[in-house]
C-alpha cells in the first residue's frame, strides 16, 4: 500500500477543457459507466469516504474532475457513460468534454477503466480499450463490486476479461476490487506507481497479468 494516495485532495471541477489545472505533471484518469463504481474505487483508493462524489442517481458526474495526489501527480475523475437518464444534448456534451480531454490532455499517462464485474465489457467500455489502443496509453482495469459474486464467479470474470484484451497492442492489467470488502486496494497502488512512473518513450512498465 502507497500512503501517498491517502492525502489526495479535491482542487478543481470544470465543465470546459479551458478552466482545468495546468496542463503538466502526470494525469491518471478514471473512466466507467456511471453505475459501475467509479466514485466509490476513488474513495476506497485514497482512504476518504467523500473525496469523490457518491449519488444514488448514476451520470452525477457530469464534469471533469481534478484531485492532487502531490505537485506532478493528479488523478481525474470522468464523466461517467452511458448509463445516466439525462436528455441527450446533455449526453452530447458530457461525450464531447471527454473527448477534447482525451485528445488533447499532454499530462494524461493513463486510463484506469471501471468495469461492474457483473457487467464486464460493455459497448461503452469498448470504445475506452479502443481508444487506448489507438493511443498507446497504458489501461488498468477495475473489475469492481466483487463482493457480489462468489470468488469463483468473480475470478471466471476476471479471466474471461483477461481473454478478450490478450491480445491488445499496448500496456494492458487487470484485478478486482471490491471498495464494500477494501479488497483489491494494494493491488490498484501498485498499478498506480507504475502508471506514475513512466519509462522512455513515455510507456509505463506495465505486464499483461499472466
Amino acid at each position: 500500500m502507497n500512503p501517498v494516495y491517502h492525502q489526495a485532495k479535491f482542487i478543481n471541477s470544470s465543465p470546459h477543457l479551458k478552466d482545468t489545472p495546468p496542463d503538466q505533471g502526470l494525469e491518471v484518469a478514471f473512466a466507467g459507466r456511471s453505475n459501475a463504481g467509479k466514485s466509490s474505487a476513488i474513495n476506497t483508493l485514497t482512504r476518504q469516504n467523500s473525496l469523490a462524489r457518491i449519488s444514488k442517481t448514476p451520470g452525477r458526474t457530469q464534469m471533469l474532475n481534478f484531485f492532487e495526489i502531490d505537485d506532478r501527480q493528479r488523478f481525474v475523475d470522468l464523466p461517467g457513460y452511458g448509463y445516466a437518464k439525462v436528455p441527450l444534448e446533455v449526453k452530447k456534451k458530457w461525450h464531447e468534454l471527454m473527448e477534447t480531454y482525451l485528445t488533447s490532455r499532454k499530462s494524461l499517462c493513463a486510463i484506469i477503466l471501471v468495469m461492474d464485474v457483473r457487467h464486464p465489457l460493455t459497448e461503452f467500455d469498448w470504445q475506452m480499450v479502443e481508444w487506448c489502443e489507438h493511443t498507446g496509453l497504458p489501461l488498468h482495469v477495475l473489475l469492481t463490486k466483487a463482493d457480489k459474486l462468489n470468488y469463483g464467479a468473480a475470478k471466471n470474470t476476471l479471466l474471461q476479461v483477461e481473454k478478450a484484451l490478450k491480445d491488445a497492442s499496448f500496456p494492458v492489467t487487470i484485478q478486482l476490487f471490491s471498495s464494500l470488502k477494501k479488497t483489491g486496494i494494494d493491488e490498484v497502488h501498485a498499478a498506480l506507481d507504475r502508471l506514475f512512473n513512466p519509462v522512455e518513450q513515455g510507456q509505463s512498465e506495465i505486464s499483461t497479468p499472466s
